[in-house]
């Protein structure tokens, strides 16, 4: 399940950095279905990084590994 997330974080990078952002991997639970990321760049402290989490990282990871339950930041 790992290499699957990693995969789809690698698609969402370019979006991100596109707006001088990026996402970065931290862990992978599978028991429990979650993710664990880290926002960074412009990301990491822009006002609207909680919406780009839930509306962007989280909703397209969901939709590549259906066995991703949440997506939390690290």
């Amino acid at each position: 399940m790992k290499n699957k997330v990693q995969k789809t974080i690698e698609k969402i990078k370019p979006m991100l950095e596109a707006d001088g952002g990026s996402v970065e991997l931290l862990g992978v639970d599978e028991k429990t279905g979650v993710v664990t990321v880290r926002l960074t760049g412009a990301c990491g402290c822009c006002p609207h990084a909680a919406m780009t989490l839930k509306n962007v990282v989280e909703r397209m990871i969901k939709e590549e590994v259906p066995e991703v339950k949440e997506v939390t930041v690290g």
